[in-house]
């Protein structure tokens, strides 16, 4: 009776065991490296299954080599590093981006009781649309600056000085 080797891991997605010294596949997106993560997967495809729930604006699958040893040391690559041998883009298409809904954004009272009290003037309705459009083009550089910082959470810091 044969005993069946070790596994490294499990891929992420179908649970296969990937071996010792085996190639496996892993997404190039940081947050599915980290440690706590650590997403591996046997195949391309079964890498492509992870795509529609993770969200990612641009990935591909890397080949990469599991160690050869169960305490995890890779043995020395001879091209000298990391194992990475080819890269896969995928062929799943990213879903479009819902249209950003062109309703109001601004909460009508309280920016009719915050002029009021501010100034005691009163304030047209007709406000709240060129107010919202503002606050879109500042919502969207906010936005831009999250995506150029490698983010996919907006803090107030993305926020444009005035």
């Amino acid at each position: 009776m044969a005993d069946e080797p070790t596994p490294w891991r499990r891929c992420s997605a179908c649970k296969k065991p990937i071996a010792l010294g085996a190639v496996y596949w892993a997404c190039n997106v940081s947050t599915c490296n980290q440690k706590r993560t650590a997403l591996s997967f046997c195949s391309v495809s079964c890498w492509e299954v992870h795509l529609p729930g993770a969200n990612h604006r641009e990935s591909w699958a890397v080949e990469k080599r599991a160690p050869k040893t169960p305490d995890g040391d890779a043995a020395p690559a001879s091209s000298g590093g990391g194992g990475v041998r080819r890269l896969v883009r995928s062929t799943v298409p990213a879903p479009a981006p819902d249209p950003a809904p062109r309703e109001v954004l601004i909460i009508a009272s309280r920016l009719k009781d915050y002029v009021r009290a501010r100034v005691g003037y009163n304030t047209s309705d007709r406000v709240l649309e060129p107010l919202s459009d503002l606050l879109r083009r500042i919502v969207d550089q906010a936005i831009e600056n999250a995506r150029r910082d490698g983010r996919m959470t907006v803090l107030e810091r993305d926020i444009p000085e005035a």
